[in-house]
């Protein structure tokens, strides 16, 4: 595989895992996916850590459009979190070919 065709595929695996991940979570708990109650608790550490690390993407893109339409952050700072959430799933995606990979090996 080409080395763009493999950061692609794991750039759509990071894609389609946020988008599940985040969607069961609303579903779940019937609220919009942010980085707050319940989905990010101090008193629940490992769950917070893995809700954010499997829909943080999904999380940060809501949190800034919300606060891009309250006028709270600029157009930069929304194209920048834009830039954070595409970057953080193309690394979720490699991480998780990476457990795949080492799944099936080992």
């Amino acid at each position: 595989m080409d080395c763009f065709e493999l950061a692609l595929f794991a750039f759509l695996v990071g894609l389609t895992t946020c988008g599940l991940a985040g969607s069961a979570m609303e579903l779940v708990w019937g609220r919009k996916i942010a980085f707050a109650e319940p989905y990010v608790s101090s008193s629940r550490l490992v769950r917070s850590l893995a809700a954010t690390a499997c829909a943080g993407p999904y999380m940060l893109a809501n949190d800034a459009l919300d606060a891009r339409r309250e006028g709270r952050i600029s157009t930069l700072a929304l194209l920048s979190c834009g830039c954070t959430a595409l970057v953080w799933l193309l690394a979720l995606g490699r991480v998780l070919l990476a457990a795949a990979a080492w799944a099936t090996t080992g």
